[in-house]
């Protein structure tokens, strides 16, 4: 049995080694590219493509995976970019959007499932510019316009490819309809992945990092992360690397990620993983239940329910990042908007107790969450009373003093044997949050 067990911890250990960038110690740069991204707390996701012409097909959550879905050949589905002609995308409409809403950053599907690049790809010419009547690189002219109002951007890119022919052995998806042949050569694949890869990272200046998804198709595959991470660290060193394969982290990436779940949750079945590292957080979420664009899916979320997730991520130590999927003519959803400034109008009331913060000394639970400054100011987030009296677990250390963050008034507690007994009359409650500030001995 003990053989057994030393042969069983070896292959694990070998099997890490093939998957991590072995030996990987972090620039300064990226190590101070963590702190800001630890600070910044909320950005954008944009899933865009040539999928949104397709609208969802009229299914609620297919949106960008129609092609799976619906088992759309390639060469059926190649029609689709003849009919993407975004004309009124503007970027700098768009990055200003996002400033408003309080966000620091932009993270954009490069290339997703589908294959199709929506930036100009010397690689491949199944890309934006080559094949739709449009002809432009949204990607530059985003970089173009984020440069300019200081806003980060984050380049998606999906390591599954239900169009390349050398993506094989297939995985769990994208088998049966595609059209291509059943042989291929995975290597081959690979390198055309770390050549895409190379363009985003040479052709658009400095980007906030890469954001990958899809490992979980092909979990077990020769992925060759070694390669591939050391490529992005050595021609980027301060560009960040996430992965949504719903493992622990793997050598070599420089933030966790979770996906539609808090850190440590796993409602949507997607987080396999209870670990939650020490790694700089991040949580995805949508807005409605669909990434891409879905003109049959109005089941849009409260601006409460959204900024209350946030304050939840927040109080994990994690970034929120918050999903729209623009609309085929390169406009965002009036919803979507909606939503974006509500939040941004919070945040500009409430933003010192979310951004520059770290997870609070009693992690989130129904009743609401905490985050602290790195000086050590506690921010108590109270999303649910249910009445006017709140028991907590005792802070770290004795009160100096409780206050209102709106208003400055003193709070009325009690450090008891049991906890924090915290008295929140009716009429002081905030029916989204009620903000307290804490200043301890």
């Amino acid at each position: 049995m003990r053989n057994l067990i030393i042969l069983a911890t070896l292959l694990f250990f070998i099997s890490s080694n093939l998957f991590s960038q072995v030996g990987y110690e972090p620039t300064e740069k990226n190590l101070e590219n963590r702190e800001w991204f630890q600070d910044a707390k909320f950005g954008l996701f944009v899933h865009w493509g040539v999928y949104s012409v397709m609208a969802g097909g009229g299914d609620m959550g297919i949106a960008e995976w129609i092609m799976n879905h619906k088992k759309i050949p390639i060469n059926q589905y190649e029609k689709l970019p003849a009919f993407f002609n975004p004309i009124d995308f503007d970027p700098a409409e768009w990055v200003s959007m996002v400033k408003k809403a309080g966000m620091k950053y932009i993270t954009i599907t490069s290339k997703h499932h589908d294959g199709f690049a929506m930036y100009d790809s010397k690689i491949s010419d199944y890309n934006i510019v080559d094949k739709t009547p449009y002809g432009k690189d949204v990607l530059k002219m985003l970089k173009d316009e984020c440069d300019k109002q200081g806003v980060r951007l984050f380049f998606y890119y999906s390591q599954l490819d239900w169009h390349h022919p050398d993506y094989f052995p297939r995985g769990g998806t994208g088998q049966g309809y595609t059209g291509r042949p059943e042989s291929g050569n995975w290597d081959t694949y690979i390198d055309y992945m770390n050549s895409q890869l190379t363009e985003l990272l040479t052709n658009y200046g400095e980007i906030g990092g890469i954001w990958f998804d899809g490992m979980w198709d092909k979990k077990d595959a020769p992925w060759r992360l070694d390669e591939t991470y050391k490529l992005i660290h050595n021609l980027q060193p301060g560009a960040l690397i996430g992965s949504n394969h719903h493992l622990a982290p793997i050598a070599g990436e420089d933030f966790q990620m979770f996906e539609r779940d808090l850190p440590g949750e796993n409602t949507m079945g997607f987080n396999q993983t209870g670990t939650i590292s020490e790694l700089p957080l991040e949580m995805c979420e949508t807005m409605n239940g669909s990434w891409g664009f879905n003109i049959k899916d109005q089941g849009y979320k409260s601006t409460k329910r959204l900024i209350q997730t946030m304050v939840k991520a927040a109080g994990f130590g994690a970034n929120f990042l918050l999903n729209t999927g623009p609309m085929p003519n390169g406009r965002i959803q009036p919803e979507n908007i909606e939503t974006l400034m509500e939040m941004g109008q919070w945040l500009e009331k409430n933003g010192e107790s979310i951004y520059n913060t770290r997870k609070g000394p009693i992690s989130p639970n129904d009743w609401g969450a905490t985050t602290q400054t790195k000086d050590g100011k506690v921010f108590i987030h109270i999303l649910e009373i249910g009445g006017e009296n709140l028991l907590l677990p005792s802070l770290p250390g004795k009160i100096k003093s409780a206050t209102y963050f709106v208003s400055g008034e003193k709070v009325k507690y009690k450090e008891t044997e049991f906890g924090l007994m915290i008295n929140i009359p009716k009429e002081k409650q905030d029916k989204i949050d009620t903000i307290l500030v804490v200043e301890m001995k």
